[in-house]
């Protein structure tokens, strides 16, 4: 896994990145008007493993995740803690939902978010209530315009 300086240093680098005006991918960042989201570490290949590797992955995922939390209350103070299943159920309704809570939805069920100069600051890993293991578990931060709702 990344460090969590590093993971920390693309934060602030997403943070100050302006928003472009398409929609574009750069390695492991998805960007567009309003939006980054970053892939910050991954695990693949836990599709068909034992229970227990999976877990494992997901514990380390967890703790790093706690770590960054822990860092970025320090400097911006508590963050929101918001669930993402209400904005999946309304992508899949149709309804319009601003990105990027739009994709991260589909991903994620659970985000830490802050609101930080004029933008929204979330961090999640891969969703857990699905019965099967994720074929790839992630970290991932978004950036998006503060009324990101």
């Amino acid at each position: 896994m990344d460090t969590t300086r590093s993971h920390l240093t693309a934060i602030e680098r997403l943070c100050a990145r302006p928003f472009p005006a398409q929609r574009c991918v750069e390695g492991r960042v998805e960007s567009g008007p309003g939006f980054h989201l970053a892939e910050l570490d991954a695990v693949d290949g836990l599709w068909g493993q034992d229970m227990s590797v999976v877990q494992d992955a997901r514990e380390e995922f967890e703790s790093e995740l706690q770590v960054l939390v822990q860092v970025l209350t320090y400097r911006w103070g508590e963050p929101e803690r918001t669930r993402l299943t209400g904005r999946l159920e309304r992508v899949a309704k149709g309804e319009p939902v601003p990105e990027p809570l739009r994709t991260l939805s589909a991903l994620v069920g659970e985000v830490y978010a802050w609101r930080v100069e004029g933008r929204w600051v979330g961090l999640g890993i891969t969703r857990e209530d699905d019965p099967e293991p994720p074929p790839r578990l992630q970290l991932f931060a978004a950036i998006g315009e503060e009324d990101v709702r």
